[in-house]
């Protein structure tokens, strides 16, 4: 595949992801499931917002990544349906799931009490779909056989898992964890075969971002920790093995980071960062 060409097919999965995107979302605000009220939270502000906008990322995700260029058809398939099971149980524990039991340490301690969240088993589904888009994807780059696959094939599936999850950690205020999204689409540029994968990524990323840096719909669980799988599956796609375990402890060291940190507390008190995470959003939302 030549440059140009490949760079045309990954344009074309972004716009199908992107109005996939779109139109899910315009038929979900139209008809919710179980009504708009089981979809409307408070956002940081106290205003209510829909979290709609969840479910139609992850339809855009999904078509996105099955018309992706460079992997194979199988590989796509087991990467989208990652991703489509990443999404359902990041609505379930958005619509069922207790705000009472927070962060990993939390459920952790749950499971010790003998109590199983919603939020535990959001994370052991996320952590094995990880796992199988991992090694589909180190197929794809003819890494299985490679000495260590085991491991490397955990790693890769615990920096998927890992992205998910610290892209929802991100999600606290209007269009924060999309930019950090947005902000992967040099990866599209890459000669990896897989690195195609990021495309959806891109695609479905703006076509919420307007809406969701306007405050009127947000992401949830359903739509961060599917955008965060996306992207940590076009990282372990396009990446050379050293650098993706640079990233993994990244992700490992900002997610226990964040059980003592808060990243808005960070973010707020640093002019540059803060100038960054304010860009595009209304002021009348930062009263």
């Amino acid at each position: 595949m030549t440059v140009g060409r490949g760079l045309v097919r990954r344009a074309v999965a972004a716009g199908i992801a992107a109005a996939t995107t779109r139109e899910i979302r315009r038929r979900l605000d139209r008809s919710p499931p179980g009504g708009s009220t089981a979809w409307t939270r408070s956002n940081h502000a106290g205003e209510s917002v829909t979290l709609l906008e969840g479910p139609a990322l992850v339809g855009g995700l999904v078509a996105g990544t099955l018309v992706a260029p460079g992997p194979r058809l199988r590989t796509r398939l087991v990467t989208s349906s990652a991703l489509g099971v990443v999404g359902g149980v990041g609505a379930h524990d958005d619509l069922r799931g207790s705000s009472a039991t927070k962060g990993i340490r939390g459920h952790i301690g749950a499971l010790r009490r003998g109590e199983v969240t919603s939020g535990a088993v959001k994370i052991g589904v996320i952590g094995l779909s990880g796992l199988a888009a991992a090694a589909a994807l180190r197929r794809e780059r003819g890494e299985r056989g490679e000495r260590g696959s085991l491991s490397g094939t955990l790693a890769d599936g615990a920096l998927i898992a890992g992205t998910a999850n610290l892209l929802n950690l991100l999600d606290l205020r209007p269009g924060r964890a999309l930019k950090v999204a947005l902000a992967t689409t040099p990866i599209a540029v890459s000669a990896a075969p897989a690195a195609g994968l990021i495309a959806p990524t891109v695609g479905a990323g703006a076509a919420a971002l307007p809406d969701d840096l306007a405050g009127k719909s947000m992401m949830g669980d359903c739509g961060a920790n599917t955008l965060g799988a996306a992207i940590g599956c076009a990282l372990v796609g396009a990446t050379p093995t050293p650098m993706r375990r640079l990233l993994l402890g990244g992700v490992v060291g900002l997610t226990l980071l964040s059980e003592r940190v808060s990243f808005s507390a960070v973010i707020d008190s640093t002019p540059w960062l803060r100038r960054l995470d304010e860009l595009g959003r209304p002021v009348r939302r930062e009263a």
